[in-house]
């Protein structure tokens, strides 16, 4: 098995870190540069920053905030939010980004991620797909644009397939019905993507209980888990997350 990672997520609007309830509901949780600080240094693999309102808001990610996070952090940052084009790719590479997540923009025009692909490698270029059930759909889940906030008509499976075809390196699902509920996550979206796919993937959206991470990776096959709830608000530690999974036979970096 590989390595499973564990990844805090700063859900970022007006430079604050923020955390919502299927995807609304904003409440105020944290300093960003003090939160990255306190995740790098306890034991995540990597960290999140995903400038939540900037498609919706149409500009771009916030660079300077996303500069003064990797100032602090010596894990990698995925980075996503407000990314159009190869130029914001680049951009945010600069800025501090280990690896970029096109959402909106992948679905509104595959070519951005065609290209980026193109010139920064598979490997710089995550698709986050945001996914609500809908049971006219293929496989269940359609695909959601603008924050969550557009339906596309598009099944998701399907989505992250074509993606995958463009050479995409990892997908994030994020399922809107159960984020921020601290249910769990929605393991048949996750488990239907990576086995479709093939590819890493992140499984993230309602995680608050230890089995939960587990879940994700056994029944999920998930290669990666995201939280955000669970560790703003001090519920759980990347530490307790960590040597849960290994408990359970997890390949962890402790």
């Amino acid at each position: 098995m590989d390595r499973v990672r564990v990844i805090p997520c700063l859900d970022m609007k007006e430079g604050r870190v923020v955390k919502g309830v299927h995807f609304v509901e904003l409440r105020d949780a944290a300093d960003p540069v003090e939160a990255a600080r306190a995740y790098s240094e306890g034991g995540a693999d990597e960290i999140a920053f995903l400038d939540i309102t900037a498609t919706v808001e149409k500009r771009r990610t916030m660079f300077d905030v996303l500069e003064r996070v990797a100032a602090v952090v010596d894990v990698p940052l995925v980075v996503g939010g407000g990314i159009k084009s190869p130029g914001d790719v680049e951009q945010a590479l600069k800025s501090g980004a280990s690896c970029v997540s096109i959402s909106s923009a992948a679905y509104r025009t595959p070519d951005t991620v065609k290209e980026a692909v193109k010139r920064f490698g598979s490997e710089k270029i995550i698709v986050a797909i945001d996914a609500d059930a809908n049971e006219s759909c293929p496989s269940g889940r359609e695909v959601y644009i603008d924050g969550g906030r557009t339906a596309t008509g598009k099944d998701a499976v399907e989505f992250a397939e074509e993606m995958a075809g463009i050479g995409v390196g990892q997908i994030l699902p994020t399922s809107k019905a159960t984020d921020g509920t601290t249910e769990g996550y929605d393991i048949r979206l996750t488990r239907a993507i990576a086995d479709a796919t093939g590819l890493p993937v992140i499984a993230s959206g309602g995680a608050g209980r230890l089995e939960h991470f587990y879940e994700a990776v056994r029944e999920g096959h998930a290669q990666a888990v995201l939280a955000a709830s669970v560790f703003h608000f001090g519920t759980l530690t990347i530490r307790q997350v960590k040597e849960y999974l290994r408990e359970r036979g997890v390949v962890v970096d402790l």
